[in-house]
């Protein structure tokens, strides 16, 4: 288990196409999300010993959350946030993190909308 830090591992950008919405025609297509994620992780072992066994594998994460979405169906860009939230503290025993969807296509005339939310493991 993952000790509380204020040291931050985070995946930005994380583009994944799914199919996502609430109407009818969004039920029969894909369409991007765009995740950022920011995990507390004490950092300070692998930094000090330049071990890779100690570092959150960022790339095993990307992974995990790329997977889960892309074989799932949602209605709400909430919903992938509160199950990619669970997912990641359960399998990579992260006590926190801030998990931001965005759905860049949701709304005509807006560049983007998005959700943030914050959770804490329940260990």
């Amino acid at each position: 288990m993952n000790t509380y830090s204020k040291d931050r591992v985070l995946i930005e950008g994380l583009t994944v196409l799914t199919t996502i919405g609430v109407y009818d025609w969004e039920k029969t297509i894909k369409q991007k999300l765009i995740l950022d994620l920011e995990m507390a992780w004490n950092n300070k072992p692998a930094g000090e010993s330049d071990n890779v066994s100690l570092c959150l594998d960022y790339f095993k994460v990307s992974q995990t959350i790329t997977h889960f979405i892309q074989s799932s169906k949602f209605e709400l860009i909430e919903c992938v946030a509160e199950r990619v939230a669970e997912m990641i503290i359960k399998q990579f025993s992260v006590n926190w993190l801030k998990v931001k969807v965005s759905k860049p296509t949701a709304i005509a005339n807006a560049r983007n909308v998005a959700v943030i939310i914050e959770r804490t493991a329940n260990y």
